[in-house]
C-alpha cells in the first residue's frame, strides 16, 4: 500500500473550486477549447507522409477561419491551446484568432511532444521553448497549460509550476474546477478539468471503432450542457480546427451553441479558461500558486 499510495498522490485532486455562483448570476459556466495541432500530429513521428501533412493543414487553412467566423458571429471567447511549431508554421492564425479581442492563447506543448517518454531536462526545455515562441509570436505570454495527449509525465508537474503557470487543463477528476494537489501539497493551481466525451477527436475519426456522427455528439454535448446547467456547474469541450472545422462536423458545434443560447444569455457565463480560472481563484480565496 505504500507503493499504491505513493503513486497515486504524484497528482491528485484537492479541494473543489466550484463556486456558489458564476458572474451576473449565470447558472453555468461554458468553455470553449480549441486545440491547434495541424501538421504537428503528424511531424512529431518523425516520419510524416505528405498526404498526413495535406490532412492536418486543413486545419490552419480551412478549419481555424471556418471556426473564428461562428465565434465572431455569436460574439464568443474561445481558449486556443497551441504548439509552438503549429503556429512558427502558419504564424497569420496569431493575427486571425487576436482580430476580435476576445480570446485567449495557451501552451500545448512546442511540436505536441509525446512528453511522458522525454526525461525532465528535454520536456523542460521544449516547454520553455513553446512559451517563449508562442509569447513571441502572439503578443501575450500565455498563463495556461496542456499537455499534449492529455497526459504527464513524471515531471511535468514539477515543471508547469517552477514556470509558473496559473491553470492547468489536461486532468479529468472532477466535472467542476478543482485545486491541483502534488505529492499531497496544495499547488494553489487551478485545474479545468477535461474529458473524453467532450473531446472531437475520438469521436469524429471516420477510420476509428467510435466514429459518431456529428448531430449525435452534439446531442452528448448538449446533454452534459443541461446537467451542468441543473447543478450549476461548468462545460469544457475540447476541439481541434482540423476535425471540428470540417463543413459536416462544425455543425455539431452550432447546435451546441444555438442550444446553451437558448437558456438566455444572462443565464449562460461563455469564458475563456484564463477567465475561468481567475475567477474561481477569487471566488475560493485561493491563494497565488505556490513554488514548489
Amino acid at each position: 500500500m505504500d507503493s499504491v499510495r505513493t503513486v497515486v498522490n504524484e497528482v491528485r485532486a484537492g479541494r473543489s473550486l466550484q463556486p456558489k455562483s458564476w458572474p451576473g448570476g449565470a447558472r453555468a459556466a461554458v468553455l470553449l477549447s480549441f486545440d491547434v495541432d495541424n501538421e504537428t500530429i503528424a511531424v512529431r513521428y518523425g516520419e510524416p507522409t505528405v498526404g498526413s501533412l495535406a490532412e492536418m493543414q486543413y486545419g490552419a487553412r480551412v478549419g481555424l477561419p471556418r471556426i473564428l467566423r461562428l465565434l465572431d458571429r455569436h460574439r464568443l471567447p474561445a481558449s486556443f491551446f497551441i504548439p509552438s511549431v503549429s503556429l512558427a508554421l502558419t504564424p497569420t492564425m496569431a493575427r486571425d484568432i487576436n482580430a476580435s479581442g476576445r480570446h485567449e492563447f495557451a501552451v500545448h506543448g512546442w511540436i505536441h511532444e509525446l512528453n511522458t517518454t522525454l526525461p525532465d531536462s528535454a520536456e523542460r526545455a521544449l516547454l520553455k521553448k513553446a512559451v517563449e515562441e508562442l509569447t513571441a509570436l502572439t503578443g501575450r505570454k500565455p498563463v495556461g497549460y496542456r499537455a499534449p495527449s492529455w497526459n504527464f509525465s513524471p515531471n511535468t508537474l514539477d515543471i508547469v509550476r517552477d514556470m509558473g503557470f496559473r491553470y492547468e487543463s489536461s486532468l479529468m477528476a472532477d466535472d467542476a474546477p478543482y485545486e491541483l494537489l502534488h505529492r499531497g501539497q496544495a499547488t494553489g493551481l487551478v485545474e479545468l478539468p477535461v474529458q473524453w466525451i467532450l473531446d472531437d477527436a475520438p469521436l469524429f475519426d471516420p477510420r476509428g471503432e467510435r466514429y459518431m456522427n456529428p448531430r449525435d455528439v452534439a446531442r452528448v454535448w448538449m446533454d452534459e450542457f443541461d446537467k451542468a446547467f441543473e447543478e450549476g456547474g461548468m462545460v469544457v469541450l475540447t476541439m481541434h480546427p482540423h476535425v471540428s472545422g470540417h463543413r459536416s462536423r462544425i455543425v455539431a458545434l452550432e447546435m451546441f451553441i444555438a442550444h446553451v443560447q437558448a437558456k438566455g444569455a444572462s443565464k449562460v457565463w461563455w469564458a475563456t479558461h484564463a477567465d475561468a480560472a481567475d475567477y474561481v481563484r477569487k471566488q475560493a480565496g485561493l491563494g497565488e500558486p505556490k513554488p514548489r
